[in-house]
């Protein structure tokens, strides 16, 4: 019996849309303007740009992710996430790439906008990065003092690759 394609997504329970975002790095001091903290440890079973496929572990809840490879700006692309047990997290975790992200990511609110400001650890000890979401590439949002650099679309910041060429390195 075949299902209406809205029952199935909600059968599912999968997210599934294009992702818009831009990448910054931090210059200064933000922790006192967020409002909450999680720590993520993920790792990746597919790192090729065309089709990432990764598995993370945020606070208590396990998700697979699918990601496409950006458009020509780097802002934009097709994302699908399902949330599954952590178990099955960790056990596909054993058969992920070499190399674990591991970070604390902070949400902080500015304007309209709330950013996802990541700390990462282990070999990316030193790099923190914000991203913000919008519903369009060209979508104005205030910017933050700690804003540094814009990075959106530098494949060396992308999390698949921190993990085969970590911050560490970079020197």
């Amino acid at each position: 019996m075949s299902q209406h394609p809205a029952t199935l997504k909600n059968t599912l329970n999968f997210i599934m849309a294009q992702e818009i975002e831009r990448k910054f790095l931090v210059k200064g001091d933000f922790k006192a303007e967020a409002f909450k903290e999680t720590r993520i440890t993920q790792g990746y079973l597919c790192s090729v740009p065309e089709r990432t496929v990764r598995v993370r572990v945020k606070g208590d809840k396990g998700f697979i992710t699918v990601k496409g490879i950006g458009n020509a700006s780097g802002a934009s692309r097709f994302e699908w996430e399902k949330e599954i047990p952590v178990e099955e997290v960790r056990s596909l975790l054993e058969l992920a790439e070499p190399g674990v992200i591991d970070k604390t990511r902070y949400l902080v609110k500015a304007g309209e906008h709330t950013f996802e400001v990541d700390e990462f650890y282990g070999d990316n000890d030193g790099l923190t990065v914000a991203e913000v979401e919008l519903s369009d590439e060209n979508e104005a949002f205030d910017k933050p003092a700690w804003l540094g650099e814009e990075v959106t679309g530098d494949p060396k910041y992308f999390n698949s690759m921190l993990m085969k060429n970590p911050y560490k390195n970079w020197k």
